[in-house]
């Protein structure tokens, strides 16, 4: 049996704001990346086998 999932801690101080600002800098995916990504995720669609 799995264990739970513990409850994500509120941030505070100078934690909350060094985790603001690594957030401020996530990069932008391009449409090229984007279209490049879901063919992939199409590809391997249509290969994949899953047991019921």
């Amino acid at each position: 049996m799995a264990k739970p999932i513990k409850e994500t801690p509120f941030l505070y101080g100078k934690d909350a704001r060094k985790f603001i600002e690594k957030n401020k800098k996530v990069e932008k995916v391009s449409k090229e990346e984007k279209e490049e990504i879901k063919a992939s995720y199409e590809a391997l669609k249509k290969i994949a086998q899953f047991a019921i």
